[in-house]
């Protein structure tokens, strides 16, 4: 028995038997089995493999990354994308994973949703760590966390179209309503904040080059939240959207040219020229800022997907009894099973 463990152990110690072999720091959580969800009558039945060489428009390709520590967001995510659609088995799912306990994370998921269509695929992490600078939170800097650069490259070339969803969020309406927007000439569509201010998401040094602050100028200030955009590969891999991020992200190791992890390349390739999207699909900010994490209200409007981007994350709080009001909304798509440390057997 390892020292850490046989320390945790001694600190459980009462008048009752304790299982110390069940207790260790590297599981994974478990989840309850999550019900069936069929095909409304109006749904055309498909299925997909992922050698089709065809686009079928009746498939909703939507992606994800898998982690151990965000596993609970990811599959109350899943869990509220199926409740809410109205073809559930026309939904495809992506999960970008790293090589590390992969298998195990196959295993949740099919266990959890045995009916789920899913592919799990692969992503190396050193495709990123050399490019990657340290942030305001360590969260940030997780190469998962840049994965969805790398989408158009990880998934088939059949699959046109992607919708990409973080890991700390829930969909409370017919996500068909998200796929169908009209992309247009875009590459992205997302929800727009427009009149940002830029200042707050560059340094003084990116300012102060002529050369850096050029790429922004007569461009639109329009912020966007890149955990929920909806995204056309083709036009992604044609534009060669990967090789612009990839040397923004070069120029930020060398020059340190900002601090919010991942969100600056997509801001500085694509600020000003998105697809808008309606701002009830991606009501974020609910895990407040970078660095406190306290509680926020909803902005006005409809709600169509709730967003706890920032740091506070709703299980995180519901377990530790210390909840924000809007976390009750997150609570209802939690498969998590509890399981207790000690026996009394």
């Amino acid at each position: 028995m390892s020292s850490l463990r046989l320390r945790l152990c001694l600190l459980l110690l009462l008048p009752i038997a304790i299982s110390c072999a069940t207790v260790t720091l590297t599981d994974l959580p478990t989840f309850r089995e999550a019900p069936a969800f069929r095909n409304g009558r109006e749904c055309s039945r498909t299925a997909w493999s992922p050698s089709d060489r065809d686009h079928n428009p009746s498939i909703i390709h939507i992606a994800m990354t898998l982690d151990a520590i965000y596993l609970r967001g990811s599959v109350a995510g899943v869990f509220s994308v199926l409740q809410h659609a109205s073809c559930p088995e026309n939904i495809v799912f992506h999960f970008i994973a790293t090589h590390r306990r992969s298998a195990d994370l196959r295993r949740i998921i099919s266990s959890t949703f045995p009916y789920l269509t899913y592919q799990i695929y692969h992503f190396d992490p050193n495709l990123v760590r050399s490019k990657i600078s340290s942030s305001i939170r360590r969260a940030l800097d997780q190469p998962l966390n840049y994965a969805r650069i790398y989408l158009a490259d990880l998934l088939p070339i059949a699959v046109h179209r992607i919708i990409y969803f973080d890991s700390d969020l829930v969909v409370v309406d017919d996500v068909a309503k998200l796929w169908r927007i009209d992309l247009r000439r875009h590459v992205v569509g997302a929800p727009e904040h427009c009149h940002a201010n830029f200042t707050n998401y560059f340094t003084s040094r990116f300012w102060s080059s002529q050369g850096f602050k050029a790429a922004l100028k007569g461009r639109r200030p329009c912020y966007f939240n890149t955990g929920v955009m909806v995204i056309d590969l083709g036009k992604w891999r044609e534009r060669r959207v990967t090789v612009k991020l990839e040397t923004w992200m070069r120029i930020q190791k060398r020059h340190r040219i900002y601090e919010l992890g991942s969100l600056p390349p997509f801001l500085l390739v694509f600020a000003g020229d998105v697809e808008p999207v309606e701002h009830r699909w991606n009501q974020h900010g609910l895990g407040g800022d970078n660095l406190e994490g306290l509680c926020r209200n909803l902005h006005p409007g409809p709600v169509s997907l709730l967003h706890w981007s920032g740091k506070g994350k709703p299980w995180l709080r519901l377990d530790s009894r210390r909840p924000c009001p809007l976390d009750s909304l997150w609570a209802p798509y939690d498969l998590f099973r509890y399981s207790p440390l000690i026996s009394d057997s």
